[in-house]
């Protein structure tokens, strides 16, 4: 998965935050104080829906967009790929698993013991790493 540009995120972040379909119109008016031009922002979607990260459909005359994946999901994937850049993955997640807080260590330990029973539910309301909204 790609790394989103300054831009990318702040677009995303408005369709995620949003959590409905959005025209261009609409998330340019959300970014209203960056003062982005009507195309740059149908620009940086169109880049986005090629990127597949969000998919589009027409509403009208105009396209409507919404994120492909949740944040969590974006994020998750970011995780994974930064694993796949270490020469040992073990040592990495052992590191990463030291760094976090003993609340986070706590949502950590509850997603494995719900994986090991076999359950697919998601733990403190989160989504799953690699589901869609």
């Amino acid at each position: 998965m790609m790394r989103l540009g300054e831009l990318e995120r702040a677009v995303m972040d408005v369709l995620w935050d949003r959590g409905t379909p959005l025209t261009v119109r609409e998330v340019a008016e959300a970014l209203r104080n960056r003062e982005l031009a009507y195309t740059t922002v149908m620009t940086v979607l169109d880049r986005l829906a090629g990127k597949e990260m969000v998919e589009r459909e027409r509403a009208g005359r105009a396209w409507s967009y919404r994120p492909a994946a949740s944040r969590e999901a974006y994020i998750a994937q970011l995780m994974l790929d930064a694993l796949d850049l270490s020469s040992s993955r073990d040592a990495a997640l052992v590191r990463f698993a030291r760094s976090v807080s003993g609340t986070e260590a706590e949502v950590l330990r509850a997603a494995l013991a719900e994986e090991a029973a076999g359950g697919k539910g998601t733990t403190s309301g989160e989504e799953a790493a690699d589901g869609k909204d």
